[in-house]
């Protein structure tokens, strides 16, 4: 470990949080001072709309293992961690929200696992997510299924972004040539020595939350097309599938017809467009979720734009990165 290498480095990607702020402060201040070991605390502000960079700066001043990280606009979850991964210095990295929801205090429990199983992973898993809505849960067990059958059982259910990683972790993940990369898929993926640390998930402690249904179906969309060339292999099924019932429409009108019980065209018609065109258009919505991916891959543009760092930046420059620049 180098020298001015901490031996941990927090990770915490915020949005529009000034309401939770003093609350998180107050938990994770004395837990961090706590630990007997040297930290960095690395918040990315990911271009907050409200007074979350003012409190955050504010706390800086008299908290210097407070290192704030500002992005120029609004970038996205995953792309506030990307830029985290990006800045942290650490020996071991954890990555926490800051609604409070997972609780910072299992935070020396991962780092106790780690050290005693000597592994470079370890996921903080949900025992208990009764705190959260019915609709949450349900979309969230849909989607840790849909990413075991389609990604591998190496995927820890109910495993979200609280975790513990090593440095060989951080630097496996910012060395991936990949763009809109989803952390709680490419992480298991590198098939690192891993174990789990089971918790409870509390409500959240201000503020409302800002994964709404339409990002969390992003998630969903991400995490499929980036991992997994099934739904192109659906969208061969559905053809073929397409193609079968085009033949049993011909059949039933020869039949229909022979019969002299035909009817002018209008229900074989109106069915056959109906069945072929959906499944047409399906079809191509999928194949449109690839394509997007490679177009927005093709124009090299960066995922975040970092405009501040109290570490080593005053504010009078911008730094430009992306996570697929090659180092």
């Amino acid at each position: 470990m180098r020298p001015d290498q901490p031996a941990l480095s927090v990770v915490v990607p915020m949005y529009d949080e000034e309401e939770v702020l003093p609350m998180f402060f107050a938990r994770m201040r004395p837990l961090l001072d706590g630990l007997g070991i040297s930290y960095e605390l690395v918040v990315v502000d990911d271009g907050s709309r409200d007074n979350t960079a003012t409190l955050l700066l504010e706390a800086a001043k008299d908290w210097a293992q407070l290192r704030v990280v500002r992005l120029l606009r609004n970038s996205g979850h995953q792309a506030a961690q990307s830029a985290g991964f990006r800045r942290a210095r650490g020996e071991y990295l954890v990555t926490i929200d800051a609604d409070l929801q997972d609780p910072p205090e299992v935070i020396a429990e991962f780092l106790d696992t780690a050290r005693e199983r000597d592994v470079d992973v370890v996921y903080g898993v949900r025992s208990d997510r009764s705190s959260d809505t019915w609709l949450k849960r349900t979309t969230a067990r849909m989607y840790y299924r849909l990413m075991c059958r389609l990604v591998g059982k190496e995927i820890p259910f109910d495993a979200g972004d609280f975790r513990l990683v090593s440095r060989r972790v951080v630097d496996a993940v910012n060395s991936l040539p990949e763009d809109g990369r989803v952390f709680r898929l490419v992480i298991p993926w590198l098939g690192f020595p891993s174990a789990e640390v089971p918790y409870v998930r509390a409500e959240r402690a201000a503020g409302t939350t800002k994964y709404n249904f339409t990002k969390m179906l992003r998630l969903a969309f991400d995490s499929v097309t980036a991992f997994s060339a099934a739904p192109l292999r659906l969208a061969t099924w559905l053809g073929l599938l397409g193609g079968m019932l085009s033949g049993v429409f011909v059949i039933g009108a020869l039949v229909i017809k022979l019969a002299g019980r035909s009817i002018p065209g209008w229900t074989s018609t109106v069915l056959a467009v109906s069945v072929i065109g959906a499944i047409q258009l399906l079809c191509l919505g999928l194949l449109g979720e690839y394509v997007a991916r490679l177009f927005q891959s093709s124009q090299r543009r960066p995922q975040f734009l970092v405009g501040y760092d109290s570490l080593e930046d005053h504010g009078h420059h911008t730094f430009a990165e992306t996570i697929d620049e090659n180092d």
